[in-house]
Order: structure tokens, then sequence, then C-alpha cells
């Protein structure tokens, strides 16, 4: 899909390899021919490959590009600019959402699932771009504008109006989203607590309407998300065929024996980071612990540190990932997720850099997610080893080298060197 095709061959030479898949780390070498991983060898085996640019890891860990589980590259805040108003002019946001790509990029994710856009056509064109090479970016699943209730955008609350709500009118929408290269749709099935208090019980889109939606979305070829806060939303998207379930906070027992049972069909992302940030992190942008509790910032994420764990155990495929791009949850604090999974849901640092590769990838349908032969070549070199401390991938110092679809969007700071594989100490 990628439109770059490689730089060329590569060999990493001198690196520990964690291929996603999770097994231990081991040293090894791999090689890159074109946009793709070529061959994989284990200790100290050779790989013959003269004309190749040879990059010595120096013992740091090579692992797969991470995959960004719920992605907003139009919401508009930044690690490098703050901006307080989602509703930029075009022009501006064009090119903001554009800059925000290149910064989940630089943050070491180098594929990204979009849970929603703030325009119908921004992310198709920038995941155009992305594709074609004229901009750096994740390759993307772009999305449509959330539908539901427009209480993000501080319109009043309400259902949308900006769709026909009538069951042709839905299946319409669907049908044009399709025709405007769309690859995912998203709704809000149920409300936030973040928009009104009560609104996580709140149900947007009855039984019919999602059957409707997902009966459209399977004939067009297209995916649906949600956003899914109450039980009874967490059920009627898995009964109406969604990939992609977001938060499930209020999840119930039928709720999650459903899930497990689609498991190899849906994926789940909890995207803690907004509410740790709410509670921790935004009074200076006028959310204290008082106001953080009235958004049920405090009440979701002490739900999701039971509902999580407990999906771990069942099986169900959770990802990393998510919400960022407000002022005080800015895009390019996404790795911060992986660590919020071991601090608050369980997991261990290898299992959830598996959830950011291996299962995120599978979330994406890109052949991302592993360092194996014939995979694309999505590749982080890191200073340090992420199995055992996930946090050092927030250390955008830690993250040397990232490789996407077999080009250096960063290459490492030493100097690499062209010849042999053999001839330079392999």
């Amino acid at each position: 899909m990628i439109g770059r095709h490689g730089g060329g061959a590569v060999v990493f030479k001198n690196v520990q390899i964690f291929d996603g898949t999770g097994a231990g780390r081991f040293p090894g070498s791999v090689l890159v021919r074109s946009n793709r991983i070529q061959q994989v060898v284990a200790g100290c085996g050779e790989i013959d490959a003269p004309e190749a640019m040879v990059v010595d890891g120096r013992g740091g860990t090579l692992m797969p590009g991470m995959v960004e589980g719920h992605a907003h590259l139009t919401w508009p805040s930044s690690i490098e600019q703050i901006i307080n108003d989602m509703a930029l002019p075009i022009e501006e946001h064009m090119l903001t959402t554009a800059v925000n790509a290149r910064i989940t990029l630089d943050a070491g994710f180098t594929s990204a699932y979009s849970a929603g856009s703030l325009g119908e056509r921004m992310e198709v064109a920038l995941r155009d771009h992305i594709d074609d090479g004229r901009l750096p970016g994740p390759r993307l699943r772009a999305s449509a504008m959330e539908k539901g209730q427009e209480g993000i955008m501080g319109v009043p609350e309400g259902h949308d109006p900006t769709h026909d709500r009538s069951i042709p009118g839905l299946q319409q929408y669907v049908r044009d989203m399709a025709d405007l290269g769309v690859d995912t749709i998203k709704l809000l099935m149920s409300s936030d607590e973040g928009f009104s208090p009560g609104g996580a019980n709140v149900l947007m889109y009855s039984e019919e309407e999602a059957q409707a939606v997902g009966v459209a979305a399977r004939e067009a070829g297209m995916w649906l998300a949600c956003h899914a806060q109450a039980a009874e939303a967490v059920k009627r998207a898995v009964r109406a065929g969604f990939r992609c379930i977001y938060h499930c906070t209020l999840a119930d027992e039928e709720a999650l024996d459903m899930l497990e049972e689609h498991r190899d069909e849906l994926f789940v992302a909890p995207a803690p980071g907004l509410l740790y940030s709410r509670i921790h992190e935004a009074e200076e942008f006028g959310i204290d612990r008082a106001t953080a509790e009235r958004m049920g910032a405090v009440s979701g994420l002490e739900a999701m540190e039971r509902i999580y764990p407990e999906m771990k155990r069942r099986g169900i495929r959770v990802v990393p990932g998510g919400d960022y791009g407000f002022p005080y949850n800015p895009v390019g604090r996404n790795a911060r997720d992986l660590q919020l999974f071991v601090d608050l849901f369980g997991y261990t640092p290898v299992e959830v850099l598996v959830a950011a590769t291996k299962t995120a990838g599978e979330m994406v349908g890109f052949d991302v997610g592993t360092i194996e032969e014939r995979r694309l070549a999505d590749l982080l070199l890191i200073d340090g080893d992420p199995t055992v401390d996930v946090s050092i991938l927030q250390d955008r110092e830690r993250i040397v080298a990232v490789m996407q679809d077999g080009s250096f969007h960063r290459a490492p700071p030493w100097q690499s060197f062209a010849g042999s594989s053999q001839d330079n100490g392999q």
C-alpha cells in the first residue's frame, strides 16, 4: 500500500531482536531488501548481502514499529504545539494534521487506526499523501467524522443532526463514505460522562440502526469502530459486527462473554491515557480533581482497572492507544499507554509490546507487527530493552532509528556503513 517501496538493502547487525510474537529477545541480524524483511538470522549466523548498507545496532533492541490503535490525527494539540481550539480554519487544520502524522511516526508508531476525524476527507487525503511518500506519517486506516453525538465539538447534546438517522439514510451514509475512500467509520454507540453527567449510559444508536449500519458496511467492504461505554452499547456493537470497540468501561458479564466469544473477529482499545491525563495533568487547562471526577475520569479509570485484566485473562484482543490530541493529552505522548497497561492493567512489558505490535498490526490489517521474513520492514532500533522497561519508548532519544517500508524516517545518529555485511564483523 505504501508508495515508497523501500530504500535498497539494509542489514541490521549487533542487535537484540524482539520479533513481536511474545518470544524473548535474541541476538541476531536482519536483512531488509526493498520494503520487506528478507532474512532473520539468530546468533552469529551470516547474512550474505555485499551490496547492503550495514547498521551496527550497538546491542540495542530491534523491534517492530508500533501501531496506534485509537488515532486522532486531526485532534490538533501535539507535544510541539498546544492548541485549545478544535475548530481551526481548514487550511491551518490540514497542515496541523500533517504535522501530527509526522510526530506520531517520530514516536515510533509506524501504523495507525483512526478513531475519528474532524473532517470527512481530511484523513483520506492525508493517507494518500503518506502512501505516495509525499508526507511522513503512519500507515493509516482513515476514518470519517465521528457520528452519534456532537458534544465533542461543543454543539448542544443530542442525536447527531449531520446525517439522516433513518435506516435508508444511515445505509446511504456508509455508501457515501465508501465512495469518498474512507476505510473505517466510527459511531458513538453511547455517550460519555465527559459530555454530560450520566452520559456513559445514554445509548445513541438503536439495535435496528446498528444492524443496518453493519449490513451496509459489510456490503461496502468497510470497517466499523465505535465509542461504547454502556454495556448495552458494547453488545449492540458486537452483534452488528463492529471491528473496533473503544473504552467498554461499563461492560458487564454478558458483554465480556460476547467479546470473548467473538475475540477472533474484533479488537478492544481502552484509551486510558485520556482519563489518566484528566486526573493527573489537566489542572492548568481548567480540569481539577473535582472536575475530573464529574467528567467520569476517576470512576472510568477505576472501572478499566477491573475490566481489562479480565479481558486479558479471557484472551480478548486489547490494544494500546487513544484519544491523543487534546491540550492536556497531546499527540506524541502515545507510548505512555504502554506503561499504563503495565501499571494499571497487569500486563507485563512483553505482553503490552505484543499488543502494540503484533495484535495491533492485525487490527489495522497491514502486513506489519512482527519481525519475520516477507513482512513489511517497519522497524525501530531502541537504545535499551523495552521488554524489561517499556517507559524507555517515551524517550525520543532512546528511539535511535525509525524505519518504515524499508526506508529510514530517522536513521541512527552514528555512522552506518556500506559494503559486505560479512566484511564488517558479521
